[in-house]
């Protein structure tokens, strides 16, 4: 069973009620930016979605590691395993990040990679928190620049946590405070090179 993104949060509250060559090349004095050094693994998703068959769950986009950029696998995302708290966007936002702590054999094969490790989880947001504030149980800015990367772009890609185009809100544990970071082609490109440190934003008047 599959569902939209759109019809994420009732989904997840009902089931809490019950996944070149060289030739002709001259070389250069000059430095030249060509991009992402090229890549023998073929970046090509499973063809079907990897998830647990007869699971409820989502299908959603999570952004993995191919060819040194990020390239979106289709996933059919099952119910959370760790549940922080009952809201929906949390539940959606932890479920999110389980999917990218792994891999499945196929993707491997692929070329697929992951920077997010285990041990990872999403806290409920605090009281002042802007409106769909993800809050880590790291602070984002000490986490590696290519995990970051991932958990941005995929987080941007979920129609329960953004409401459309513009910055995800992420934060840390106890009152470390939200900051926005954006899924630009920059970073999809090169996700090393994202800014540790996100634009500070203002708190919700209480």
């Amino acid at each position: 069973m599959t569902w939209t993104r759109r019809a994420l949060p009732r989904v997840v509250a009902a089931v809490l009620l019950c996944g070149t060559s060289a030739c002709g090349i001259r070389a250069t004095t000059v430095p030249v930016d060509v991009g992402a050094a090229p890549s023998r693994v073929s970046c090509e998703t499973p063809e079907r979605p990897a998830g647990q068959s007869g699971v409820p769950g989502f299908r959603a986009t999570v952004e993995l590691v191919c060819g040194s950029q990020l390239v979106g696998v289709e996933r059919i995302v099952p119910v959370p395993e760790k549940r922080p708290a009952k809201e929906a966007e949390v539940l959606v936002a932890q479920a999110l990040l389980e999917q990218l702590e792994r891999t499945s054999a196929d993707e491997r094969s692929a070329g697929f990679t992951t920077g997010v490790s285990g041990g990872l989880a999403v806290a409920p947001p605090r009281t002042g928190d802007p409106a769909g504030t993800v809050r880590l149980t790291r602070r984002p800015e000490d986490l590696p620049p290519v995990a970051l990367s991932q958990i941005v772009c995929t987080l941007a890609g979920s129609d329960a946590i953004s409401a459309g185009p513009g910055p995800v809100v992420l934060g840390g544990p106890d009152a470390d405070p939200p900051r926005a970071w954006e899924c630009t082609e920059a970073v999809r490109s090169r996700p090393e090179s994202v800014p540790t440190l996100g634009e500070l934003v203002r708190p919700s008047p209480s």
